[in-house]
């Protein structure tokens, strides 16, 4: 079983996965935008909604994302997308010069919350939000702490 990051956007996925695959070195970029797949002629979407992205992946350092952009259309029914706090997407990487890389390439444009250094519980941690409004974490050796504290509890 794996979990996989899933992004919704207005609007803006195609710039997200753009930049997206290029800071985290994708390996494999997927994209359908809704006018690449046949429209019910019932319902048919605006014309600004048929270059939008139905759904995307990208694969990187073994991790995968997916986004997508909300339809304005469709709000109604999903509710607004709002910029916040609510995901967080978690790289976990004992090379630190990677961690480094990702963690240059992305804060660009964004805002550094703490940048990459050596904590208790971590040889290499640092927190960003993204010129996308998506907070991220970077961690050398997570599971070496979460196993040495549980460890520790026994």
């Amino acid at each position: 079983m794996s979990a996989i990051v899933y992004l919704n956007f207005n609007g803006e996925a195609e710039q997200a996965i753009d930049f997206y695959a290029e800071a985290l070195s994708a390996k494999e970029v997927k994209k359908v935008k809704f006018n690449d797949i046949p429209q019910d002629p019932n319902y048919p979407l605006p014309e600004n909604e048929l270059n939008m992205i139905m759904e995307s992946s990208i694969e990187f350092a073994g991790g995968k994302m997916m986004m997508s952009d909300i339809l304005p259309s469709m709000t109604a029914v999903t509710g607004e997308v709002v910029k916040g706090n609510n995901v967080i997407i978690s790289v976990i990487n004992e090379d630190k010069q990677t961690l480094e890389q990702y963690f240059s390439q992305l804060s660009a444009g964004g805002h550094v919350v703490m940048p990459l250094s050596e904590v208790p519980w971590s040889s290499c941690f640092g927190m960003l939000v993204d010129k996308f409004g998506v907070s991220w974490k970077f961690n050398s050796d997570a599971d070496k702490y979460l196993d040495q504290v549980i460890s520790n509890k026994g």
